[in-house]
């Protein structure tokens, strides 16, 4: 096959796979809005948002305690709102609720001081099919409110966002564990290591080599044309090859199966041990015990063939680029990888796509702009510093496989203070590292320091400090997500609701199988037990559906339901249930479920996975809903979202809700 040929495959595979697994906030959002302007009075305007719903969805009217959509403006003295979001039209009577389908039209009444002004903001909604609600999806608009708009026809002002991929469609069976903004993160952690991979000594001498290969020639469009070429090459080597894998585990297995895939490689202890090994083999390389290279014989060839002229040239100069950086690049790909399967299926795509385009950006925008090589440092033993540093971070992020295996299999090897025992032990040695206290072998003396390691040092410091006191059962919620759950450290003496005793009645509830509840909250860990005791209490139900590798599920608990207003409802107002979608408890035989297609789920977390998707129609990990004794959904579901004030309406809805049952 010619290298054209193969050009179009692979671009064709690309295309392909992001069309398959297109993010949300490329998709069409669930309600498509325009924005207009009315005059009605002098200095006084109706706004209406006209959206159009696709199928299958509906939202809740302005009125609605829970899922009402709302408008966020920007600080504007010359604008004020006069009273609140309303509706123009007639909803329909849903379930007790006032709901649109298809079309909603909402206007909300705006003052001004003087025309023209300019009115901005954000309509919020929420999408919900049947009983569950998607994550809010956002409309920007902007529109400028004169004498001149007396009647002024609809104007499509922007296209609005379909909601993050974050934590779009809780409601979608097929979609990931993270949260509202964890996608997001992820590609920024990720465009942040495809631009830090560039100071590792196994591409920054990459660099002058590969430029000088676009200088050769003497056409300056042409030279334009081959570096753009270049960088794609490098987008399409990373990115092809996950897009393919996911491709044809969604063809071969259909979708459940591709997630149940990434569902295996984060949780199961197999895995994560191997990446666990994998991170600390690399992080021995970097400290300079040996060197991990590919087989000289690939990346020879590779690289002779990148002296050919035209496209051929161009794509195996990139190949070798791929192949001689991965020493540097392959623990960080790996780490970008799995970190995203914690998320939606498709995530790893997304992330490798912002990896791939931040480690390829530097390359083409040198090879367009040869003259700015002058201003890059040359290359020396500050390139074996970077690699010194990148080891101790390998080390603590290979610890985080382990602690998933630890969990999930329940080893209670990694309990937390041991886990913040070793980070804090990692990253003093990395400031002492930075300060030239400590020295591996092909590092050279450091005399003196600059301002740059200064500053490291004294961040690095920074953060061994604030970590210290988690050793005593400190919160630590900036670094929730990644820590085990507090509920695992032996030796607690910090004053905080995270840190609260559990009394010897409320083991039961508190460790099945090994599991518990976080906060001292007491529950159980099936939804059969759930209800049974809901039902005896007289409570309704909180079913919070969780799984130990769920970086969010730590954070909502210790950021959300920390707050006092939260624990107390929920230690109060209800009967709480966790189900663990990636528990590997094995269950005994009249547990076990055989699905319609005759596969049987022998372990917890299978039969819960199976549950949650079954019933709520969710497969991603944190979701919560509220039912009532006999197992009716009291409110839409809810997900990720750190807004503590929403969450207790959320339970206070609930509440209302089951109150409103009880008393027909």
């Amino acid at each position: 096959m010619s290298i054209r040929h193969t050009l179009t495959v692979l671009l064709a595979a690309l295309a392909g796979c992001l069309a398959a697994y297109a993010l949300p906030f490329d998709e069409q959002p669930t309600v498509r809005w325009k924005a207009s302007a009315t005059k009605t009075a002098e200095n006084t305007f109706d706004v209406v948002f006209e959206g159009t719903i696709q199928e299958g969805f509906h939202i809740y009217d302005p009125s609605d305690e829970f899922s009402a959509p709302y408008l966020t403006t920007e600080d504007n003295q010359s604008c004020t709102l006069s009273g609140g979001l309303r509706s123009m039209d007639s909803p329909a009577d849903y379930k007790g609720s006032k709901a649109y389908f298809n079309k909603a039209r909402l206007v909300q009444t705006v003052s001004v001081t003087s025309t023209p002004a300019v009115f901005s903001g954000t309509l919020t909604w929420y999408a919900c099919e049947k009983d569950a609600c998607h994550s809010p999806e956002d409309f920007d608009f902007s529109l400028t409110l004169s004498d001149e708009i007396m009647q002024a026809p609809a104007e499509e002002i922007a296209q609005g966002s379909a909601g993050d991929p974050n934590q779009t469609a809780i409601t979608d069976p097929e979609s990931g564990k993270s949260g509202r903004t964890s996608l997001w993160a992820l590609i920024l952690e990720a465009i942040l290591w495809g631009f830090a991979m560039l100071l590792t000594p196994c591409v920054f001498p990459m660099v002058p080599m590969t430029i000088s290969y676009f200088l050769k020639n003497g056409n300056k469009a042409r030279g334009k044309f081959n570096a753009a070429l270049y960088g794609l090459f490098i987008v399409l080597l990373y990115t092809v090859p996950i897009c393919v894998i996911i491709g044809l585990t969604w063809l071969l297995g259909g979708e459940t199966v591709t997630a149940d895939i990434f569902n295996w490689l984060a949780t199961h202890w197999l895995p994560n041990i191997i990446f666990f090994i994998v991170f600390m083999v690399f992080a021995a390389s970097f400290f300079g015990a040996f060197e991990i290279t590919l087989p000289s014989s690939l990346v020879n060839k590779s690289d002779s063939k990148s002296d050919s002229s035209g496209i051929a040239g161009i794509f195996f100069m990139a190949l070798t680029l791929v192949l001689v950086s991965f020493s540097c690049t392959g623990p960080i790909v790996g780490s970008v990888l799995i970190k995203s399967t914690e998320g939606e299926f498709w995530s790893p795509m997304v992330t490798m796509l912002a990896f791939s385009l931040a480690f390829a950006l530097p390359f083409t925008v040198l090879a367009l702009f040869p003259s700015l090589l002058k201003a890059l440092p040359k290359s020396g033993g500050w390139l074996g510093s970077v690699k010194v540093v990148l080891g101790f971070i390998e080390v603590a992020l290979g610890l985080k496989f382990l602690s998933v295996a630890d969990q999930t299999y329940h080893w209670g090897i990694l309990d937390r203070e041991i886990y913040l025992a070793v980070w804090i032990v990692v990253f003093t040695l990395l400031g002492f590292y930075l300060l030239g206290k400590i020295r591996f072998a092909n590092d050279e003396e450091v005399k003196h320091i600059g301002v740059g390691r200064l500053a490291l040092a004294i961040i690095d410091f920074t953060f061994v400090v604030y970590m210290i006191p988690g050793m005593w059962g400190a919160p630590l919620k900036a670094l929730s997500g990644y820590l085990p759950p507090i509920e695992t450290q032996d030796f607690v003496i910090w004053n905080n609701p995270a840190a609260a005793t559990v009394t010897s009645q409320e083991t039961a509830g508190l460790s099945q199988d090994g599991l518990k509840l976080p906060l001292g909250l007491s529950g159980y860990f099936s939804l059969e037990d759930g209800l049974e005791a809901a039902k005896a209490a007289g409570k309704p139900l909180f079913v919070d559906i969780t799984g130990h590798g769920c970086v969010n599920c730590r954070e909502m608990e210790s950021r959300v339901w920390s707050d006092p207003r939260v624990l107390s409802i929920l230690s109060n107002a209800y009967v709480i249930t966790a189900l663990y979608t990636d528990d590997k408890t094995r269950l005994d035989e009249s547990q076990w479920i055989v699905t319609p297609s005759g596969k049987v789920l022998k372990d917890l977390g299978r039969k819960n996975s199976y549950i949650v998707r079954e019933r709520f129609s969710v497969n991603a990990q944190p979701n919560y809903a509220l039912l009532s004794p006999e197992g009716e959904l009291l409110v839409p579901i809810r997900g990720y979202n750190l807004d503590i004030n929403g969450f207790v309406t959320f339970l206070e809805s609930g509440l209302e809700k089951f109150n409103e049952l009880k008393n027909k």
